[in-house]
Formats: structure tokens, C-alpha cells, sequence
């Protein structure tokens, strides 16, 4: 069991450098203000569907990929791009990094990807700390402790190392999410989030972040046929009485082949 449980110990950085590689911070040729970009021609990218799902906001990138965040960002808030062709993109936003201008650079889907979830979901029971990492961001119910999907997987992935890639997550509770300062919580902590892979636990979460990527084992593919993935949510492990899920908000879940 061991050899499939990958720690992912990655840090989620509030600053304009995000784990997410096309993004940049800044001024571009493209000039100021927030825009959208194909990240490997670096054309802007019309209509393209920009969302703070948390806080119930939508807009559109213009003729020139440029868009307008009108809404009030005080604490990390996850901020989505979707366009028909590119693959589903999402970054942890925060009032610093809203208040300068970014260029988000989203990439071409491959034949080979594969979209499992592109919307938010909340897991866990809705009773939660306001000390808990993101919880005042919190708008949804959750679908319970756990989130289970079933997709296929073409024979051909075989020659490529494939990956789960979780585009955003917030709200992970556990002892190093606390240690690196991602709440406020003083008295406890969580067990970490777990990954399962047709039945297999091949990773936990230890923090929040952007594009965590998880290696899914070759010898567990089933090839031409059904794949599952489910991810649990933590416990607290100082509640006694009941068993108390850890809440946290997760989205755009994909395969992609390298």
C-alpha cells in the first residue's frame, strides 16, 4: 500500500508566482489590466468564461482577452477560466495579487485529456470553524465526506506517465496547513485529504494549493474500460464526541497524459 501513498507537500504561494505555470503577474505586450492568453502563442483568448465561483461572479474576457474582477476579494478566493478547447484552469486569488494586473495563460487540450469534474465542490459535513483555512469563502452544501467519479481511459495512456490534476483546493485543515499559517485554528487539526484510484490510496493533501498534480499508477489503469476516483476528506482529530469531517472546496479535477 505504501509504494502508492504520495505525500504532496505543496505550498501554496500568495504571491504573484503561482504552482500553475502559465500564469505571470504584471505588465505584458498585451499591455495593462487582466487578461487572458493562449500560453503558447500568447494570442488573447475572446470569451472566455472567467468565474469566483465562491462569490457567485461571472464575467467574460473582450475582443483583446482583457477582463474586470468587480467583486470584493479579501481572503483567498479561487478564480476559474473556461473556453471551449483549452483545458479548465483555476488559481487561488487573494486581495493582493486581485489588486494587480494578471495574465493568465490557459493551454490547448490533448486528445488524450480527460475533464472529470470542471465545477466546485464542497465536501465534508458544513460545521466548520471561522478559524478554518477559507471557511468565510464557503457558499456551497456539502456533497457529503466523500466524492466518487467514474470515467474511461483509452489503451493508449499506457505509454504516457498520467496524472490526477486538482486545479484548486482550500480549506485543507491539517497540522502543516496550520504550521505553514493557511488558518487560524490554534486547538486542532485534521487528518490530511485522501486520494483513492480504483480502489487504491495513492496520495493525501497536506495543503491548499493550485495544480496539485498526482501520479496515478500504470498497474492500476484499467485500460478501455471504467476508472474511479474518490476523494475523502479529513477528520478532526481532537473531536471526541462525533466524528467531525474537515470542509473543504476543490475544483477542476482532469486527467492529463505526459
Amino acid at each position: 500500500m505504501k509504494k502508492f501513498i504520495a505525500l504532496l507537500i505543496i505550498l501554496l504561494n500568495t504571491t504573484y508566482m503561482v504552482f500553475s505555470e502559465p500564469l505571470t503577474g504584471g505588465v505584458s505586450e498585451h499591455g495593462a489590466g487582466n487578461v487572458v492568453v493562449d500560453a503558447k502563442t500568447h494570442a488573447p483568448i475572446v470569451d472566455a468564461k472567467i468565474s469566483l465561483p465562491q462569490k457567485g461572479y461571472r464575467t467574460k474576457t473582450d475582443e483583446k482577452g482583457a477582463f474586470t474582477l468587480n467583486a470584493v476579494i479579501n481572503d483567498d478566493t479561487i478564480l476559474s477560466v473556461q473556453k471551449e478547447g483549452y483545458r479548465p484552469y483555476s488559481i487561488t486569488i487573494n486581495k493582493e495579487i486581485a489588486s494587480h494586473p494578471m495574465v493568465l495563460g490557459i493551454q490547448k487540450s490533448e486528445l488524450m485529456d480527460v475533464v472529470i469534474d470542471s465545477d466546485m465542490m464542497h465536501l465534508g459535513d458544513n460545521t466548520y470553524s471561522s478559524d478554518s483555512a477559507n471557511a468565510g469563502d464557503f457558499k456551497l452544501q456539502a456533497l457529503g465526506p466523500t466524492y466518487t467519479k467514474q470515467f474511461k481511459m483509452t489503451t493508449n495512456t499506457l505509454n504516457y506517465t498520467n496524472y490526477l490534476v486538482i486545479g484548486s483546493i482550500i480549506g485543507v485543515d491539517t497540522e502543516m496547513a496550520r504550521k505553514m499559517k493557511q488558518n487560524t485554528i490554534t486547538n486542532s487539526y485534521s487528518s490530511p485529504p485522501e486520494v483513492y484510484f480504483n480502489g487504491k490510496k495513492i496520495a493525501v493533501i497536506k495543503l491548499n494549493g493550485d495544480n496539485q498534480k498526482i501520479k496515478l499508477p500504470k498497474s492500476l489503469i484499467r485500460p478501455d474500460d471504467v476508472n474511479e476516483i474518490t476523494i475523502q476528506t479529513g477528520i478532526n482529530l481532537f473531536q471526541k464526541a462525533r466524528v467531525d469531517y474537515d470542509d473543504i472546496e476543490l475544483m477542476n479535477l482532469s486527467i492529463l497524459s505526459e
